[in-house]
């Protein structure tokens, strides 16, 4: 098979099975009012399931590298499907913990494992436009939450659950600022609610794994007859040579860009994880409005990887990014001071377009400084910023949450974080031929000593 549209397609649409994830807002509210717990034991899920990305996609990319990308796509997309099964039926007799392992755990390495694989062959299919083509398979990640919201919406018996789940958090506030009096156990969702949000992830789960199953079917790399460095020799000049992964760890260059994502993930993840209770305390608007204009907005995260990938291509990879950083500065300094819910969904589209661009130019980046010869591992091992940063931006999302009672003393913080990271990528340079000797030189040693403990 030598049609490359044929993979990115399927690598985009297998995106979209996997960018479910980003709907995790929608169940934070039903979750709190199924089983009573606060913001942080629920946010914990999404936090999990981020984190355990990142670490499947350090294994999932170091794996294909090694076996071949088709394999482990589908054993990615697998384990998603069976994770959101498993917490469909086992959350409301086993609680949290249950589902941390499996939606968290289990699901998103396998989200991880799914992630890396496309990434990895597409940059390998595109080589002269790395920047459009991985822009346009990660583009699907992004499009997964708005296809999911709005079929998750047209389930009545879940719409239902979830109106009644808002008024519940909302009455739960006011009690704790003391204005009414609350019973948690009288106000709880019914069984019947409750069953209506597990039937969910169960039939989420059911159709990820059919689904992406098909995908994962049409992965697979160029020959190996076909061009992996445009017009470049890999023995060629720096820049153009493939790093192993671990001549890549070696050089600062690796630790800067693993900087660079961790800390954009941070900021918008950190708002992603809660954006129907907080564009709910910005703009007081019924949690049915929220959610049908995030859903709306969520496109912009599938866009602006396109097309800060494409951007990318033209003003280079660094320049992109400063602009990506500088533009989510200056949105999450007034956020807070916003009530009006257009003025709201605006800020919230610009730092989704802005996030989502982080994750098209990434990979591109990454094969600038490092080529792509090792991609899958190389970028597996990057990828473990955004598992960290899964676990920093929405827990601290939510303990501010708890502690305050509201979402907005996050946000001025994420923004000086933003302003002060602009210098990243415009002061990065990509690895020297210094860098690249020395490392040949680490591994002929260390070679040489293999060889003569062995003789011995």
């Amino acid at each position: 098979m030598k049609n490359r549209w044929l993979v990115g397609i399927a690598g985009l649409l297998m995106m979209t099975i996997l960018g479910a994830i980003y709907s995790w807002s929608l169940f934070t509210q039903p979750l709190i009012a199924s089983f009573g717990w606060s913001n942080v034991t629920t946010t914990w899920t999404f936090a999990i399931s981020i984190f355990f990305l990142g670490m499947g996609a350090l294994a999932g990319g170091r794996w294909q590298d090694r076996i071949g990308p088709r394999r482990v796509a589908l054993i990615g997309v697998v384990m998603w499907g069976v994770g959101n099964i498993l917490a469909g039926i086992g959350t409301p007799s086993l609680g949290a913990w249950w589902l941390y392992m499996s939606y968290g755990a289990i699901g998103g390495f396998g989200i991880g494992m799914g992630y890396v694989t496309p990434v990895a062959v597409v940059t390998k299919w595109f080589p002269q436009r790395r920047g459009f083509g991985t822009g346009m398979v990660v583009m699907g990640f992004g499009l997964g939450a708005v296809i999911y919201n709005l079929i998750i919406k047209s389930m009545a018996s879940f719409s239902a659950a979830a109106a009644t789940a808002a008024d519940y958090v909302s009455a739960r506030a006011q009690a704790a600022a003391g204005d009414v009096k609350f019973d948690i156990a009288a106000h709880l969702l019914t069984a019947s609610e409750t069953q209506a949000v597990m039937d969910v992830f169960v039939m989420s789960g059911i159709t990820f794994l059919l689904a992406g199953s098909l995908c994962a079917c049409f992965l697979q790399n160029p020959d190996a007859a076909a061009p992996v460095e445009p017009a470049l020799k890999e023995a060629g000049a720096a820049g153009s040579r493939s790093y192993s992964t671990r001549e890549m760890l070696h050089t600062p260059q690796f630790y800067v860009l693993w900087l660079i994502l961790f800390l954009n993930v941070t900021a918008g993840i950190l708002v992603i994880s809660n954006a129907v209770p907080i564009m709910q305390e910005l703009t007081g608007a019924a949690p049915k409005v929220v959610a049908t204009v995030f859903g709306a907005i969520a496109i912009c995260n599938a866009v602006g990887r396109l097309f800060w990938g494409a951007v990318s291509d033209r003003i280079g990879r660094k320049g992109a990014y400063a602009l990506i950083f500088m533009l989510q500065a200056a949105v999450f300094f007034v956020l807070g001071g916003l009530h009006s819910l257009v003025h709201a969904a605006i800020a919230y589209a610009v730092i989704l377009f802005c996030y989502g661009g982080g994750f098209g130019i990434m990979p591109s980046f990454s094969a600038d400084y490092f080529g792509t010869r090792h991609m899958g591992a190389n970028y597996g091992a990057l990828l473990t910023a955004w598992g960290v940063a899964g676990l920093a931006g929405p827990l601290l999302a939510a303990y501010v949450n708890d502690v305050t009672g509201s979402f907005s003393g996050a946000l001025p913080v994420v923004a000086c974080m933003l302003l002060i990271a602009t210098v990243l990528p415009l002061t990065s340079r990509k690895p020297a031929r210094s860098t690249i000797l020395v490392s040949e030189r680490l591994e002929h040693i260390s070679h040489v000593e293999r060889s003569l403990q062995a003789a011995k």
